[in-house]
Order: structure tokens, then sequence, then C-alpha cells
């Protein structure tokens, strides 16, 4: 494909001066940050804007009603990679044709809300914005269902033309409101509308509808009744292809050729020419040129003249024969006294086949990817891409795929869709969602165990350990020790987990009561993660096996969590204190080489301690002071009863 050289389009940033005042620019994942900026040394001292502003490549993703669009297209493309793979693409056609209808239905409805809302709404400015909203939706579905006629069905010879007729009616029918106008009317007949809408019938090929309503101006008219009856045999006469029949394409252009010179000898007998209306439709059936476009105002396009021509002069025609017929009907319909808009350049591009060149004109004319990827996937599901790869690797409908996920990862809650779109692409999308995933705002836990879930389903190790971090530290912040220590259990950080262990202790120091219980309770193996956290949950076990007076146990293990050095030296002195009740304890819990154990533990916390703390008040001193005394005391009281007790059992 030639390149094409596209003026970018210039956005107005209000308040702001760019011929006076230079700018400064930061890159988002969807927008810009935009602000004014001064050189150094220019000494200015005039105020500048004070604002930042924010311009988004893409505002339709902020639309409520376009976002049902996204949604909706989203489970649709889904379904369509979920489908399983078969050898030929052929048998999957009409597989195909109905996913293709789908997306133009999901187009549809999105179409006749966004109506609905432009004309209820009162602001104007609004109104305007759904407008434009609405016009764009319906160049999109029009180029869509071309593209499925004619790349997607590739509808041969015969059928080709039936179904562009279907097309044409689909998106112009404004004939069928103005019927209705005139059927309504007192008098249909002398209706001011009546012969544009039996024109605008024949123009459609809906010879049907257009005989119902010259059947009422027939009946008006006694004297002119032979001349409507004629015509009205030609129109009914009129040969039309059954591609499900047995007759060949052949003989259907033998029969359409006799239908077609019988119009020709009529108009030539002057079977018509006392009935300028009628003379007009036979002509119109004889696909005179002069005729239709003298109907410009009827066919309103140059894609639907191109129908009509090939209706009236050229019904077989070849899918391969479309594009001359489409250049010259461009041509006759704008006369080369107005330049064609994008939308023509499409449908054209469309008409010669080139895939390539429709969906590249469509990534330059349309505001979003949404249009380009959803076809092209499509399209490549039908094997109609698979020539066209790119220079950096990736081919087409990646690239497409993965820019328009990209743009869904700048929406708060559409995110989640643009996963899926990058899981269905193989060679870029899991390096896209690795960088994507982690700028995710993290504003509440609930959306923090989404993206979590997600990261963990891809099996994203090192995005699962962020967003734990992340979140652990934001607990902290906000003293929420038991979040902040669950999420650093599923972040599998040691380091982290030992600080919120001695958070979790310091607390306990301060207010003599454990915070999360039930966490603690349930730590089970989480708790190896580091010593400081398998302390904590030995350390809780303690007290819950003291409450169930469970003493020699409960003793057994205070004295393992200091002899084995797994408990913090700062935390010894709480240790020594919770063991007093068990020395206290008239039955003799302690053996006596578990209270040596103890007195060793004790000598050596305050072998440690020559010279007082400054940190610590004298009250407070005079405070350990007495426990160690009364620790002491409880240690010598408890190794003589324990060696007497020893003693007896071994005297025994």
């Amino acid at each position: 494909m030639e390149e094409v050289d596209v003026e970018p389009a210039i956005t107005v940033i209000p308040g702001v001066d760019s011929g006076q005042r230079h700018m400064g620019f930061v890159w988002g994942p969807g927008d810009i940050l935009l602000y004014e900026t001064q050189r150094k040394g220019t000494g200015s001292g005039e105020a500048g804007c004070p604002l930042i502003h924010v311009v988004r490549k893409d505002e339709d993703i902020y639309s409520p009603i376009l976002r049902k669009l996204f949604n909706e297209s989203h489970h649709i493309f889904v379904g369509l990679q979920q489908s399983k793979e078969e050898t030929s693409s052929k048998t999957k056609r009409p597989q195909f044709v109905s996913v293709s209808k789908n997306y133009r239905s999901v187009i549809r409805a999105c179409m006749e809300e966004l109506q609905q809302v432009a004309v209820s709404t009162r602001d104007t400015a609004l109104s305007t914005q759904y407008c434009s909203q609405v016009s764009i939706l319906l160049a999109v579905e029009l180029i869509w269902n071309l593209c499925e006629v004619l790349f997607i069905e590739a509808a041969p010879a015969g059928s080709l033309l039936l179904h562009l007729l279907d097309w044409v009616r689909l998106h112009k029918a404004d004939v069928d409101e103005k019927a209705q106008e005139v059927l309504h009317s007192d008098s249909p007949t002398r209706h001011h509308k009546y012969w544009d809408v039996v024109i605008c019938y024949v123009l459609q090929g809906r010879m049907d509808e257009a005989r119902q309503m010259l059947a009422k101006q027939a009946s008006q008219q006694p004297a002119a009744r032979s001349m409507f009856k004629t015509l009205d045999s030609l129109m009914k006469k009129m040969p039309v292809f059954n591609p499900v029949g047995s007759q060949t394409l052949t003989e259907f252009d033998l029969k359409w050729r006799h239908w077609h010179e019988e119009c020709e000898l009529h108009l030539q007998d002057g079977s018509f020419s006392s009935n300028s209306n009628l003379e007009t439709i036979c002509k119109i059936l004889l696909g005179h040129e002069e005729t239709l476009l003298n109907q410009k105002e009827q066919l309103s396009t140059w894609y639907h003249l191109l129908v009509t021509r090939l209706l009236y002069t050229h019904p077989s025609v070849k899918p391969t024969e479309l594009h001359y017929y489409a250049q010259s009907s461009m041509d006759l319909f704008l006369d080369n006294r107005s330049a064609p808009e994008p939308l023509d350049s499409i449908l054209l591009a469309a008409f010669e086949f080139d895939i390539h060149q429709v969906i590249k004109d469509c990534s330059i004319a349309l505001s979003n990817w949404w249009f380009v990827a959803h076809l092209t996937d499509l399209l490549d599901h039908c094997k109609l891409l698979q020539s066209h790869n790119l220079h950096f690797g990736s081919n087409l409908r990646e690239f497409l795929l993965l820019e328009y996920a990209s743009g869904l990862f700048a929406h708060h809650s559409l995110w989640q869709l643009a996963v899926d779109y990058f899981d269905h692409c193989p060679e870029f999308g899991r390096m896209y969602l690795e960088l994507q995933i982690e700028r995710v705002p993290l504003d509440t836990e609930r959306k923090a165990l989404k993206v979590l879930r997600i990261c963990e389903q891809r099996q994203l190790a090192e995005q699962v350990r962020s967003i734990c971090k992340i979140m652990a530290k934001k607990a902290v912040r906000n003293n929420r020790l038991g979040s902040a220590l669950s999420w650093s259990i599923r972040a599998k950080d040691a380091a982290f987990a030992t600080l919120i262990s001695d958070r979790f202790l310091q607390d306990y120091c301060a207010r003599g009561t454990f915070s999360d219980l039930d966490l603690i309770d349930n730590l089970g193996p989480a708790m190896l993660l580091s010593d400081r956290l398998t302390f904590l949950g030995k350390y809780r076990e303690f007290h819950k096996l003291y409450g169930e007076k469970r003493f020699a146990e409960a003793a057994k293990l205070l004295l393992s969590l200091m002899t084995a050095r797994i408990a913090p030296r700062s935390f010894w002195m709480t240790l020594l204190t919770d063991a007093l009740p068990l020395l206290e304890q008239k039955q003799v819990i302690f053996s006596a080489d578990q209270t040596y154990e103890l007195m060793h533990c004790l000598e050596e916390l305050m072998s440690g301690k020559t010279e007082p703390s400054e940190k610590r008040t004298v009250q407070e001193e005079d405070i350990e002071t007495t426990k160690v005394e009364l620790l002491r005391l409880a240690l010598a009281r408890n190794l003589a009863a324990a060696v007497v007790k020893e003693g007896t059992v071994d005297s025994l």
C-alpha cells in the first residue's frame, strides 16, 4: 500500500496562547498532559496559565452508550476466538457471516440508542455530540455491511447483486417513512411525495411496493389504466435471480435480456409518452444513464446509483467487475465538482477488493481502533489476511488488537475487557499485558483482587508480587496490619512480612492484645515465610494453649521460642513475664532443666544491658528492675519445687 499523507487534526487548548508561550507535555498511556512553561533565563514575570490540560486521543470510551458497544462486541470477539479450528474456512463461512451480523446488530443498537438520547436531551452541545456519533456509527455499519457481502460472504455473480440491494435498502430506509406519510394522507395519489416514493421503490428494486403504489394511481385514472397495466406487467415480469433454485446464471441472463428488450420496445413505441412519470420509470428499468442522474436527490449517494445501475444494466455482475462500475458511478455522481469524502474512498477500496486499503483508510478516518481491530480479526479468521505481515514482526490483526486493547486500559472499567484481547495476541499480547496491568490504579482492595486474579491466572509472577507489595504498603500506612500481613504473604515478601510481624508485636506490647486474631490463628504453612512471622504464629499458639489451661504444653512452647532463638531479643522480657503465671502455679510446670534454661535466658538478657537506656524514663527502669526481681524470685522458688519433686520421684 502506498503511504497516505494526512495532516493531523489541530486541537485547540482553551486559555493557552501557543504563539507566545512554550508548551510542556507528558505522555500517558491513553492521553497527554499539557501545560505552559518558560525558558530559563527569560526573566518574564507574566503569570502563565495555572491549569494542566488533559488531551485524550480516544473520547469514545468515556461515552456511557458507546461503552455498551465495547462490552457487547467483547463477548462476540471472545466467542469467535473460542470456536474450534477447522481445516477449511469455507466450511465455517456461515458461522463467520453470523458473527459479522452480530457485530452489526450491536452497532445498530447503539446507534438507535444514541438517536433517542440526541432527540430527548435539552443540552444543545450534547445533542450535537450524539448526532456526530450517530453519523460515525452509520458510516461504520455501512462499511462493515459491505465488507460482509464482498469479503466474508463472498457472494458469487447473481447472488452478489441481491446482497448489494439488501445493503442499499438497509442504509436508505427513509423511503418507508415517506411512504407512510403519503399513505396516511387524505389523498395519497395527490400527495407531493407520491411519485418520489414510487421512484425510490423502483430505484431500490422493490417492485411489489412500487406496483402497489401505482395501483392506487391507476384506480384514480380509468383512461390511463391500460398504460398503468402495461408498466405493471413489465415490473411484475422483471426476472430476479434465485440462488437456491435450479435456474443457471446463463438462463437467468438470457431471460433478463428478453425482458430488457421488451421494456425497450415499449419505450420506443411511446407506450408511456403521455405520462412523464411512467416514462421515467420505464427509462429507469432500462438503466438509462441520464434519467438515473436526474434522480440524484432520490439516490442521494453514488453507491446507491451503482447498485441501481447494476440492477437495470448488468444484474449478473461478477465480483471482479465491480471496481469498474464503482469508479464510473462515483465519477458520474460527483461530476468532478466535489472531491470524494473519506467514506467514498473506503467504499471504493472495498469495491476494488483492496482489504488492506480499507483497513488503512478506516484507521486514519475513525477516532478509535474498535472498528478496524474487530473487522480485521474477523477477516483474519476467514483467512483473508494471511499474506500481509508488518515489518516489525507482528501481523496486522495483532497490531490493531494491541492498539485497541491499549486504549481500553486507559479507562477505569474497560481495562478488564482489554485483558482478553491481549490473551489472543500470541506474539506480543503477554508483553503488553505485563506493561499495562502495572498501570491500573489500585484504588480499592476489591479492584486489587481483580487485578491479582488476572495475573495469577496468567502466571505473571512479577506483577503478582508488585501488586501485593503495593497493597501491603497501603494497608500499613492506614494501620490495617491484618490486611498488610495478608498481602505480604501473598507476595511471598519475607522482609515485609517480618516488618509487619514486628508491628503486630509492638501493638501487642502496647495494648496487651492481638488484633486480627482470625488471620494469625490461620496462618498455617504461611508462617514459615520468615522467622518473625513464625514467632508471631507460635506466640499466638502459646496464648491459645494457656487460655485452654494446657500449661505444660504452653510452657514447653514458650521455652522453645527463646532457646531456638526464634523470638527477637527485644521480646524476651515479654516472654519471661508471660512465664511468671506458670512459675507461680501450685503445680510444678517447668522442670529443673527448663527452669535453668529460663534463668540462663534471663541472665543473658540482663548481661546485654550494662548501662541504663537513655530512651527510657526512670519509672520504666524501675518497673523493669521490679520485673527482674520478681522473675528471679519465681524462678528460684520453681527450681526448688522442681528439684524436690524430681528427687521424690527418683527415690520412689
